[in-house]
C-alpha cells in the first residue's frame, strides 16, 4: 500500500495555502510555474554547426489566488495596502491532509485584488481573486 501512494497521482482538489504564519482557504491557485529565458547564440560557424541555445534569467512568476468573499475577510487586502513581502506556501496533501509537495513562494507581494462582477440576474458566489508577483518560486518534495 505504501508504494501505491508514491506511484499514483493525487487529486489536485486537496491542498492548503498558508500566508506567513496564516493558513487560508482558496478555491483556485494558478500561475505555479517555473521558465526561464532563452539565449540564442551564434557566432561566425554557425552555418555549419547551428546555433547554440542556452537558458538565461529566471522569470518571476505571477500567481493567482481566487477564494469567495465574506464579510469578515479583510487580509488580502490589508496585505495589499501594507506594502509588505511575504512567504506563501501552497501544499499538495495526500488523503490524511498531509502535505507532500510544496510550493514556497519567497517575497510574494500583491500586485492587484479583483472584486467579482455584479449581475442581478446571477446566483453566482462572488469570487475575489489577488494577483501577487513572486521573488522565487521552489517545490519541495516532502515525502
Amino acid at each position: 500500500m505504501s508504494s501505491a501512494k508514491t506511484v499514483y497521482a493525487l487529486p489536485s482538489y486537496n491542498y492548503k495555502v498558508s500566508v506567513g504564519a496564516q493558513t487560508m482557504s482558496f478555491s483556485e491557485v494558478s500561475g505555479l510555474s517555473i521558465s526561464y529565458e532563452k539565449v540564442v547564440y551564434k557566432d561566425g560557424l554557425s552555418h555549419l554547426f547551428g546555433t547554440t541555445i542556452v537558458r538565461a534569467q529566471k522569470n518571476q512568476p505571477v500567481v493567482t489566488l481566487k477564494r469567495g468573499m465574506a464579510g469578515n475577510r479583510r487580509e488580502l487586502y490589508a496585505w495589499l495596502q501594507s506594502k509588505l513581502y511575504n512567504d506563501v506556501f501552497v501544499d499538495l496533501c495526500d488523503e490524511n491532509g498531509l502535505a507532500v509537495i510544496r510550493w514556497k513562494l519567497s517575497k510574494a507581494l500583491p500586485l492587484k485584488i479583483d472584486a467579482p462582477g455584479f449581475n442581478a440576474q446571477s446566483n453566482e458566489i462572488a469570487i475575489e481573486s489577488i494577483e501577487l508577483i513572486v521573488q522565487d518560486l521552489n517545490i519541495e518534495y516532502l515525502s
